[in-house]
C-alpha cells in the first residue's frame, strides 16, 4: 500500500450506490464487500488506481460526512474523571467532600470510579450536528468563554438502525471509528443562576466548531477499540496520551444504553469519552494562536488552529 496516497472511490470502477459517505453508511452492509474489494486492489498496487491517486496533503480535507445525530458519553475514563473531581469543586458531591483533604478526595474519587466501572449506566448527552468542524478547520474561541478545553475521543460510527440492541449484539451495529474532539467551555458547563437544572451542554459543548471530526472513517474490522492510544498536544506540548483500556464503560454497553433510550441511525456518532490530560488538569486552556494536534492509533490526525 502506498502511504499517504488516496484514490477516489468514484474512480475505482466499483459499483457504489451512494453519492457520499453518509449514503454509504445508510446501506453499509451492502457496500462493505465492494469497499473490501476496492481496498484489496489498492493494496495490491492496481496500476489503474495508482495512476489516479494523489497525495493526501494535496487535498482540502473536510469532515468525512455530516451525521444526523451526535452523542457523547461523559465521565467515562477513570483517570480523567478523578482529575476533574480534584480540579473542579462543582464536580464534588457535597460540602463534606469539598472540605476533605486532597488525599481523601482522591481516594473517594477512585472508589467511585471502581464502582462506576462495575455497575453504572453510561452518562450520555447529545451535541448539535452544527457543532461539527473539519479536522483541519480553525476553532473560533468564543468571546464569552475563558476556559476552552479539549477532549480527544474515540468516535464510534453506527452502521445500521439500532433500537433495543444488547451489548452482546452491539458490535454488529458498528460501521467504523474516527477521531472526535469534544471541545468544552468549562466555565459554561454549570449554570450558576439555576443550579437545580444542572449542566448546560448547549452553551458548553455545542457551539460552532466544538466537534472537530475526522479526517477518516476507518471500518471496524481494521480497528481494535480496546487497544488504541489517544493523544493530543497543544503548541507541541503533549497533554493527552492515554490507552483506551482506561475506558470505564465499554462501547458495547454504551450502544446498549443509548439504543434503549433513542433510535440510533446509520452515520450517528458516539463520542466514547475523554481520557486524562484535559486543560482543567494542566491548568491551561485554549486561546487564539494555539495549535492542537490530535491523533488516535490508525485513525489519522487532526490539526486545528485556534483563532
Amino acid at each position: 500500500m502506498m502511504k499517504d496516497r488516496v484514490v477516489a472511490l468514484s474512480g475505482m470502477g466499483e459499483e457504489l450506490f451512494a453519492d457520499d459517505v453518509l449514503g454509504l453508511l445508510d446501506h453499509w452492509d451492502n457496500h462493505l464487500p465492494t469497499l473490501r474489494r476496492a481496498a484489496r486492489r489498492w493494496a495490491e498496487g492496481d496500476p489503474s488506481l495508482v495512476a489516479r491517486s494523489v497525495h493526501v496533503d494535496s487535498l482540502d480535507i473536510q469532515c468525512p460526512y455530516r451525521p444526523r445525530q451526535i452523542f457523547a458519553v461523559g465521565a467515562n475514563y477513570r483517570k480523567h474523571v478523578i482529575e476533574l473531581i480534584m480540579a473542579d469543586p462543582d464536580m464534588r458531591s457535597d460540602e463534606s467532600e469539598i472540605a476533605a483533604s486532597d488525599a481523601e478526595r482522591r481516594a473517594a474519587a477512585e472508589r467511585l470510579m471502581d464502582e462506576r466501572a462495575n455497575n453504572a449506566t453510561p452518562y450520555c448527552f447529545s451535541k448539535l450536528p452544527s457543532s461539527l468542524g473539519g479536522p483541519m478547520d480553525p476553532l473560533v474561541i468564543p468571546p464569552d468563554a475563558k476556559k476552552i478545553d479539549w477532549e480527544c475521543e474515540l468516535a464510534v460510527i453506527i452502521g445500521k438502525p439500532a433500537r433495543h440492541v444488547s451489548a452482546a449484539q452491539a458490535s454488529q451495529y458498528i460501521a467504523g471509528y474516527a477521531i472526535a474532539n469534544d471541545v468544552t467551555a468549562r466555565d459554561l458547563v454549570f449554570r450558576r443562576d439555576v443550579k437545580a437544572l444542572g449542566t448546560d451542554w448547549v452553551s458548553s459543548k455545542s457551539q460552532p466548531g466544538f466537534t472537530p471530526f475526522g479526517p477518516y472513517l476507518v471500518p471496524a474490522e481494521f480497528v481494535d477499540p480496546r487497544d488504541v492510544i489517544i493523544r493530543l498536544s497543544v503548541n507541541d506540548r503533549v497533554m493527552q496520551n492515554e490507552h483506551s483500556g482506561d475506558m470505564l464503560i465499554p462501547i458495547e454497553r454504551q450502544i446498549e444504553y443509548l439504543s434503549s433510550r433513542v433510535q440510533l441511525m446509520p452515520g450517528d456518532v458516539i463520542c466514547t469519552g475523554s481520557p486524562a490530560g484535559n486543560g482543567s488538569h494542566h491548568g491551561v486552556f485554549l486561546k487564539p494562536g494555539d495549535h492542537m494536534v490530535a491523533s488516535i492509533s490508525g485513525l489519522g490526525e487532526q490539526r486545528v488552529d485556534c483563532i
